[in-house]
């Protein structure tokens, strides 16, 4: 049943999110001059239709569904996967008064970017009110304010012992709770399982200090962590009763702000990291060495698992974040919503940068683009990135069952 909710939850969002990017497009076409002919919630088939006649919003019978519109048509239809904006003549080429193609360059700039823009948007307010009302902190050194940021209080406590670890050899105890960990030239309060997996990274090899609570009593624990190059430095699992939450006043629009830059830079590090994992595998596999062979099919996999389509994406990580409460599903809407705006600023011909950078090449060129060439290219991008859909769908089948 969590499934099914957080999969209804998942689509939800997910249509919001590009509903939201259609907006933009709608608003910049209108302060544009642009004529929007349908706008449209859902894919079709269309469900339900209305035009706005003087001054009000009526019902379109079905029978004038496939009859051109002189106003704009709001739709609901049935296929909840987004929503679209058709403007009139959105080929380069249109030159009718109204259409896209009638646009300056700035208006089709501003057109074509306003949609990843509203997700921006959408990320930043919703990153501002998780600053106010506690922050989760799912990357390293996530932006926050020293001086305006209260932690709240999440005990961290020991789950599991690996055997003959560091942590075993020391004396730690099921359910103990650690409190602070302090090396030679360092003493850190932990607030978070990401702390004390920090502290112990950076202080790989060394011998520290660990202040535990057991039970009413308060000790402390000196251990010799392992090397970086060994399969765990402490060798315990954590856990919290409660999430640690970052919470400011004054500052929270400024931590709103730089934590949605950080995820763009984060989305962008990921994909370039994905793209140089695929690439660097796919020409080891042409090597004659049955090591650099291996080496290429790990990058390959390795790019295949930090990918995660609508499958993974509605099916795997929504259910999951919606049963782990609403923060953490409104940290990953503004995540998703990130992401769908770096996606779409990429010069993929068939997505707002692509198309951008074809008109932008067009003017330096000092020719339009024919409307027949403009569609065959968007239309082979379109195919690429379908196909690509296809892919990550197959792998995200595969992670789930």
């Amino acid at each position: 049943m969590d499934t099914v909710f957080g999969i209804i939850i998942g689509l939800l969002v997910l249509m919001t999110l590009i509903v939201i990017h259609e907006f933009g497009h709608f608003i910049a076409a209108r302060l544009s001059g642009v004529k929007v002919n349908e706008f449209g919630i859902g894919f079709p088939p269309r469900a339900a239709a209305w035009i706005k006649k003087d001054g009000k919003w009526i019902k379109l019978p079905k029978s004038e569904w496939d009859k051109k519109q002189k106003t704009l048509i709001f739709s609901l239809n049935w296929l909840p996967i987004g929503g679209f904006c058709a403007m009139d003549g959105e080929s380069d080429a249109d030159t009718k008064k109204g259409t896209f193609g009638a646009a300056s360059f700035w208006g089709k700039t501003k057109i074509l970017f306003a949609g990843v823009t509203m997700n921006w948007l959408i990320a930043f307010v919703i990153l501002t009110v998780l600053a106010f009302t506690g922050m989760p902190h799912f990357i390293d050194n996530q932006f926050s304010i020293a001086s305006d940021t209260y932690i709240s209080d999440a005990p961290v406590y020991i789950e599991e012992i690996v055997e003959d670890s560091p942590a075993d050899k020391a004396g730690f105890k099921k359910d103990d709770e650690v409190i602070s960990a302090t090396s030679t030239d360092n003493n850190t309060e932990i607030n978070s399982t990401s702390d004390l997996t920090s502290f112990n990274s950076n202080h790989a090899g060394e011998k520290v200090s660990y202040r535990v609570k057991r039970g009413d009593e308060t000790l402390t624990i000196d251990a010799k962590l392992n090397s970086s190059d060994d399969e765990y430095l402490l060798g315990v699992t954590m856990y919290q009763t409660e999430q640690t939450l970052y919470r400011s006043t004054w500052s929270a629009p400024i931590v709103g702000a730089a934590t949605t830059v950080q995820l763009t830079g984060e989305t962008f590090r990921g994909l370039g990291d994905m793209l140089w994992s695929l690439g660097s595998g796919v020409v080891k596999q042409f090597s004659g060495d049955d090591t650099t062979r291996e080496e290429g099919k790990a990058a390959i996999k390795s790019a295949g698992d930090s990918v995660s389509g609508p499958v993974g994406i509605i099916g795997v990580i929504f259910p999951a974040f919606t049963k782990a409460g609403p923060t953490n599903l409104a940290f990953l809407a503004a995540l998703i919503s990130v992401s769908l705006a770096c996606m779409n600023v990429l010069p993929i011909p068939a997505l707002d940068g692509g198309r951008w950078l074809m008109i932008a090449i067009s003017r330096l060129l000092g020719k339009r683009l024919s409307k027949e060439t403009e569609e065959k290219i968007v239309a082979r991008a379109f195919i690429f990135l379908l196909i690509l859909i296809v892919l990550i769908t197959v792998l995200d089948i595969t992670r789930f069952f």
